[in-house]
Parts: C-alpha cells; sequence; structure tokens
C-alpha cells in the first residue's frame, strides 16, 4: 500500500474542495493514484446526489448577470437559507449565469449538458460535485434569457429578482436618465402585487370573460344587485374592470409606486419626454424564489433527538 502524504491530500482538497478524511480514504482507495481518487470522489459524489434526490430544495437563490448586452435570470434551490448564503454556492450560481450567457441553451437539461463556466466539466458533473461539496440537495430549477436593453433588481439577496426589456428610440435609451427609469420600473413590479400583463391589449380575452364571469358570480351575492338582469350587471362590471382588473393584472394600469396619483404608463411617458424619445417595456420576467414548491414542515426538536438517538 503506498503512503498517503499531507501533500497528496491538500492537492486532492484544492481540486475537489471536499473534505480532507474523505480525500485521504480515496486516495487509501486508490493507492495513491491520484486521477483515480478524483474518480472515487466523482462517483461518490453521484451517489450522495441520488440519496439527497428525495429531499426539497425550496430555499435558494435567484441570481442575475449582463454581460454584453445579453442578461441572464436563474434560480437555484438549496435544501436551506444558510446554504443559499454560503459563498462556495454563490460562486457556482454566478457560474452558471456566465455558462448560460455564453452557450444560451434552450432549457435546464441542455444547459446541464453545456460546460461549465469554461472548464472541460459539464454542468451536471458541476452541479453533483457541488452536491457532494455542501451536503445538500441543489436544484437548477429555471432560467431566461434576455438580449437588449433591460434594467434589472435583486430583492433581500436574492429572495426574487426582476429582469425588464425595454425599446425605444436610441436616444431615449442611451440617455443618462434612462437607467433610473428602468430601474424604477423593475422596482414597481418587484413591489406589492407582480402584473401579469404589460398593457390592456396583451390581456386574452378568456381571461377577461373569465374575470366578467367571477365578478358577475360576485354581484348576484351583493343583495343590492342579486335581482338586476345579467346583461345590467355586465355593464356596470365593464365600466368597473380598469380598476376591479385591469389595474392588478396590467404593468401599464397599475399605480406607479413611488408616486401613485399616476399609472406606471403615464410614468412612462413622462418620463420619455424627458429623455427625449419614446421607450416601453416589452417583456418582463419576475422570479420569486421557491414559488409553487411545497415545502417540508420541520420539527427541529424532532431532529436533533434523531441525530442524538433519542427517539
Amino acid at each position: 500500500m503506498a503512503a498517503i502524504t499531507a501533500k497528496q491530500v491538500a492537492d486532492l482538497r484544492a481540486q475537489t474542495g471536499l473534505g480532507m478524511m474523505d480525500c485521504k480514504k480515496a486516495l487509501v482507495e486508490a493507492d495513491g493514484d491520484f486521477e483515480k481518487a478524483v474518480k472515487i470522489l466523482r462517483e461518490k459524489g453521484l451517489a450522495t446526489a441520488a440519496k439527497k434526490e428525495s429531499r426539497i430544495a425550496a430555499e435558494g437563490v435567484v441570481a442575475v448577470k449582463t454581460i454584453d448586452k445579453v442578461t441572464a435570470i436563474i434560480e437555484v434551490n438549496s435544501e436551506t437559507d444558510f446554504v443559499a448564503k454560503n459563498q462556495l454556492f454563490r460562486d457556482f450560481v454566478d457560474g452558471l449565469l456566465v455558462t448560460i450567457i455564453a452557450e444560451k441553451p434552450a432549457d435546464v437539461e441542455a444547459l446541464k449538458a453545456c460546460k461549465f463556466n469554461k472548464t472541460e466539466q459539464t454542468v451536471d458533473a458541476a452541479l453533483t460535485e457541488k452536491i457532494s461539496q455542501i451536503g445538500e440537495k441543489l436544484n437548477i430549477r429555471r432560467f431566461e434569457i434576455v438580449e437588449g436593453s433591460v434594467a434589472t433588481y435583486i430583492h433581500a439577496g436574492g429572495a426574487a429578482g426582476v429582469v425588464v426589456k425595454f425599446e425605444g428610440d436610441e436616444a431615449a435609451l442611451n440617455s443618462a436618465d434612462f437607467a433610473e427609469t428602468a430601474k424604477n420600473v423593475a422596482l414597481q413590479i418587484a413591489a406589492g402585487n407582480p402584473p401579469t400583463y404589460i398593457a390592456k391589449e396583451d390581456v386574452p380575452a378568456a381571461a377577461v370573460e373569465e374575470e366578467v364571469a367571477i365578478q358577475l358570480a360576485s354581484a348576484k351575492n351583493d343583495p343590492k344587485l342579486a335581482n338586476k338582469p345579467d346583461e345590467v350587471l355586465k355593464k356596470i362590471i365593464a365600466g368597473k374592470l380598469d380598476k376591479l382588473f385591469y389595474e392588478r393584472v396590467c404593468l401599464n394600469e397599475q399605480p406607479y409606486v413611488k408616486e401613485d396619483s399616476m399609472t406606471v404608463g403615464q410614468y412612462l411617458k413622462a418620463a420619455a419626454k424627458t429623455l427625449g424619445g419614446e421607450i416601453k417595456v416589452v417583456k418582463f420576467i419576475l422570479f420569486e424564489k421557491g414559488e409553487g414548491i411545497e415545502k417540508r414542515e420541520e420539527n427541529f426538536a424532532e431532529e436533533i433527538a434523531k441525530l442524538a438517538g433519542q427517539a
């Protein structure tokens, strides 16, 4: 059996990022063969990742990066908020963003097949390695790519992220004050009730019909309106749709968060005059961390008791 030196352990740890004892055991198993030890650790990492697959990862981070007018937004989940603050995890997420911008993969599966951050390792292999290093299930949940003039905003260190794409006159988009206007719109989307559409004309007819049906059913439960014919009620509802519906779901119809006497649409028109040309929002993306993921209810006292062999 080959004698394992401290330098070998340190070199293996530097390459893999794994614990000292794991690296020493792998070198012993590989009889001192460095490359074989790396392979052993990666195989164990795959096994570790497989064991963690059934766990719930609803924490994590939303992150954004822009390189040469290409912007990527991503959500990567972890099991605990503590890990989401770990620099190793944050660096991995940043590497994913660099990879997405460079490779422009179509979806998460395509991303996993890409080379990670200008290395020879695939994203999938890098993910498995990070799961082994960090000790929690990690999941690349979703990402989107936007090209052109954008504003971005990250809320509460990664709890949510927004990307807003603008189009307009070059004079306005290149104005020194454009960045502030764009940032205000990004803040608007992150604050309060997130919109679903940009403008009224973007709302599908089916969505309007569904809202009218909901409001009609509600009106029939109102003693003051219950006896009125449906056609009359529909006219009343149509007159209130701006307040009841469009103001809630359309960005341009929402009260502007910094000055609620005007709508976002009115704010953009006023800002465009100052900027020296027209500007408009053509797309927005909002990722909220853990949105729609069922979170596990944990009894920490019970967990500690189990770990201590008391339960």
